[in-house]
Formats: C-alpha cells, sequence, structure tokens
C-alpha cells in the first residue's frame, strides 16, 4: 500500500485519520509450539505498523482473530511512514516492539544487516515456504536468513475510475499507452480532467515511474537499476522519465495541474474521484484503491469503482509491479518470542482469509481461498498476482535503502516531486537521481 512504495502501499497509508489508540488482542503459546488454548495470557505483545484509516481499522479484525485464539495483550502503535526512523528511536529508547510491518524491501535489509531482526522460526518458515512463490521469500530473505514473513501484498498496475465519467466521455477502458494519454484527454474535454495524482506522496510518483520502466526497460534492466547496478543516467531511465512527462506536462491529464497534484495525499486522489464532489475521472495507484473506495465513499468495486490494468509502453509489455508489507520480529525486544508466535499466525491462509473478507487487501498467499474476498474484482486482483508467481516485480522504490526511497522530503520521493512541478528537463533529473541513489547505496 507503499505503500505504499510504498509504501507500499506504503503503500500505504490509508485513510484519513491516524489512530493511535492501542489495540488489545488475546495470545497464546510458547516460543516452540503454534498459539493454541491461552499459555501467553498476562503477556503484552507490541506490533507497529504504518497503517492508518481503513487498513488499521482492518488489520485489528486480524488481530481480533489471533485473539480469540488466544490469551496476550497486544498493542498497536502506529510508526509514520518513516519505519526506519521510528525503529531506531525505540531501540535506542529500550523500548522497542516486538512486531514490526514492514513495506520496503530495503528497509527490511538495513534492519537485519544492522542485527535487530530475530530469524523467522521452523513453523513460520515452513508455512510460509509452502504458500508463497519464492520470489516473496526472497524479499524476505537477508545473506541467507529468513526474516521477513510477507503477509500484506499489493497490485500497483491498477488503473482505477468512475465507471459514469467514461461513459459520459463515450471512453473505453484504453490497452495502450498512447490509447491512455488520448482517453484522458477526451475525459478532460467532457468536463472532468483525467488523473488526481497523489503528488504530495511521493511514494506514489515512483510507482508511476516503476510501471512506465518496467514496461519500457523490461524486468532485466528493471532489476539492475533497483540494485543500482545500472546508473539513473542510463538512457532507459531518461526515455521513462520523457514517457512520464507526457501525463505531468498536461493539464488536462493532471486535474489542477501540478500544483494542486504537489497538494494531494493518497487518500485525497481517491476522494477526487470516488468522493462526493468528483474532480477526475482516473486514479492510478495499486489494488488499495477499491478498499478505499469503498469503505471511505460507500462505492461498491466492480460497480461504480473500476479498474484495468496499467497499459503496455510503447512496444513492451504490461508491467506487473508490487508492494507488500513484511512482518519482522526485533530480537532484542521485551517479547519477542511471543511476537513470533503471532507471525506464525500470520503465516496461514486463515489470517489473511480475515483481512480478504473485509477488502482492501490481497494475499501473497496462494492458499487463501477466493471466496474469501470480499467482491470479485479484489478476487480476481489477487489471482492475477498469485499467478504471476516469480515475474511480479517488487516496488523499485521500496528496494532501495530509505534515505533514497523511502523518506519523505528526500531522495527519490522529493526528486520526482520537483519533476512533476516541472518536467521539462528528464536528463537533470535522471542526474539527481543518480547522484543522490548513489549516496544512499554508498557507491
Amino acid at each position: 500500500m507503499r505503500q505504499t512504495g510504498a509504501r507500499t502501499v506504503r503503500a500505504t497509508a490509508v485513510g484519513s485519520t491516524l489512530l493511535a489508540l492501542a489495540v488489545t488482542m488475546t495470545a497464546c503459546g510458547d516460543a516452540g509450539t503454534a498459539a493454541t488454548g491461552g499459555e501467553l495470557k498476562g503477556t503484552t505483545v507490541t506490533v507497529a505498523g504504518v497503517w492508518t484509516g481503513s487498513e488499521q481499522k482492518n488489520f485489528k479484525k486480524v488481530l481480533d482473530a489471533f485473539g480469540a485464539k488466544t490469551g496476550a495483550k497486544t498493542v498497536f502503535v502506529p510508526s509514520g511512514d518513516n519505519v526506519s526512523t521510528f525503529v531506531g528511536s525505540k531501540i535506542e529508547g529500550g523500548n522497542a516492539p516486538d512486531v514490526v510491518l514492514v513495506p520496503q524491501v530495503g528497509v527490511l535489509q538495513q534492519f537485519a544487516k544492522a542485527g535487530w531482526l530475530k530469524p523467522l522460526s521452523e513453523r513460520a518458515a515452513t508455512t510460509a515456504g509452502g504458500n508463497l512463490a519464492p520470489v516473496w521469500k526472497n524479499y524476505g530473505t537477508v545473506d541467507g536468513t529468513f526474516y521477513g514473513l510477507y503477509f500484506k501484498a499489493a497490485h500497483k498496475s491498477t488503473v482505477w475510475y468512475a465507471p459514469d465519467a467514461l461513459e459520459q466521455a463515450g471512453v473505453t477502458e484504453p490497452k495502450s499507452w498512447e490509447e491512455l494519454l488520448a482517453a484522458g484527454r477526451t475525459l478532460a474535454d467532457s468536463g472532468r480532467p483525467a488523473f488526481a495524482v497523489a503528488g504530495e506522496d511521493g511514494w506514489t510518483l515512483t510507482d508511476w515511474f516503476e510501471n512506465v520502466y518496467l514496461s519500457q526497460a523490461g524486468p532485466e534492466k528493471y532489476d539492475r537499476l533497483a540494485r543500482h547496478e545500472l546508473k539513473w543516467t542510463d538512457p532507459s531511465v531518461v526515455t521513462a522519465l520523457t514517457t512520464l512527462a507526457e501525463v505531468f506536462k498536461d493539464k488536462r491529464l493532471v486535474a489542477g495541474g501540478a500544483a494542486e497534484a504537489l497538494r494531494t495525499d493518497f487518500p485525497g486522489s481517491v476522494e477526487k474521484v470516488f468522493g462526493p464532489e468528483p474532480k477526475a475521472a482516473l486514479v492510478y495507484e495499486g489494488d488499495f484503491v477499491g478498499g478505499v473506495a469503498k469503505d471511505e465513499y460507500g462505492k461498491k468495486p466492480g460497480e461504480d469503482a473500476k479498474f484495468f490494468p496499467f497499459p503496455p509502453v510503447g512496444s513492451g509489455k504490461a508491467p506487473v509491479v508490487s508492494g507488500g508489507d513484511a512482518a519482522v520480529v526485533l530480537k532484542d525486544a521485551k517479547n519477542a518470542d511471543a511476537g513470533m508466535k503471532l507471525l506464525e499466525f500470520l503465516a496461514t491462509p486463515e489470517a489473511a482469509e480475515v483481512w480478504a473478507g473485509a477488502g482492501g487487501f490481497l494475499s501473497p498467499n496462494k492458499d487463501v481461498k477466493p471466496e474469501a474476498y470480499a467482491d470479485d474484482t479484489a478476487r480476481a486482483t489477487a489471482a492475477s498476482l498469485v499467478a504471476a508467481g516469480d515475474s511480479v516485480r517488487f516496488d523499485m522504490s521500496d528496494q532501495a535503502p530509505a534515505a533514497f526511497g523511502g523518506t519523505k522530503g528526500a531522495g527519490e520521493w522529493k526528486i520526482l516531486q520537483d519533476f512533476l512541478r516541472d518536467p521539462s528537463n528528464p536528463e537533470a533529473t535522471a542526474a539527481a537521481l543518480e547522484t543522490a541513489a548513489a549516496k544512499a547505496h554508498g557507491n
């Protein structure tokens, strides 16, 4: 949800209200067996994550289901978008949370290399190994050790739209980048600008770039750029930025132009399309848009909130970019062993099916029953994600060190915000990205 970027969601920060209230639940078990009965009664497990609004509300339902099996108390602590800074300060202060939901691969790697993480228990690792595609285990593994359990995934190659706006304009779902731009201009001419762009949240802009780049440049270069084995000054990056500028520079395609986009956060972008006073027809972001449209504005995914796949660019293939949140246990936390019991539960399809039924959620777990999802749209999106298997490419900014790919007002987020403000010089933007990436990667 970096969302996602971001954000995963990060993607991820869905909903406009920060809930700082503690969530109580029950859990049980000991360090070597699955939690059953009440063996952890009297134990408090602290869980930290970026989720707010409807995402946090629905994750509470998962914790409640865990609590119904157990006897421990759990407190959820909102971490804010900068998980790295939050966790570092908590560890330094001697009050580290037991479990952290990490939305960025790069941050998970930093935590592991700092020696902060407890490897997954044999039970959690075995369960996850049986129901996740190998790519998800790889993203949760650092230097051969499996630390991060991917519980929530995001399909970040979906473009959501208000069906009435397309019908009024006589526009059908575009099948290519060129058709997307043409459809957007037709929508604007009919009275509603095309895209609500959440420029205030830099992670959404990285998602725009990643979909264009993956389609244009292909998966091999995408992987090399993610690892910074390819410089950001490479011509393929300049080409992708030039393509992205076709949207950013056109006021018919960006509702309110760049100035308004830079004042619009992710929840605000969804409101502009699906809220009571619509100001745009389209919003590009992950599958979680449907959950926000449903929870906040009463829209029914598949009926009055629909999506089409992010279209292929040029001669490339349609991209499949994903994000996700990995649950990790901090080894020096007060109740780390009890925290591992929560991960053992999160590794099961039972846990994922709780949130699947609430909506705004996809699981990379192939054993989650299709009927567990709240609607046909979520069901189809989840099936597409699972079917993609190892061909999924994880959000590139989430794979980078946080200083480059996951920090508000800095690195890639800030540079792409500047590019949205003035997309006239892709070469200069590529050079700025390379300078920031080299510094963050140390090379």
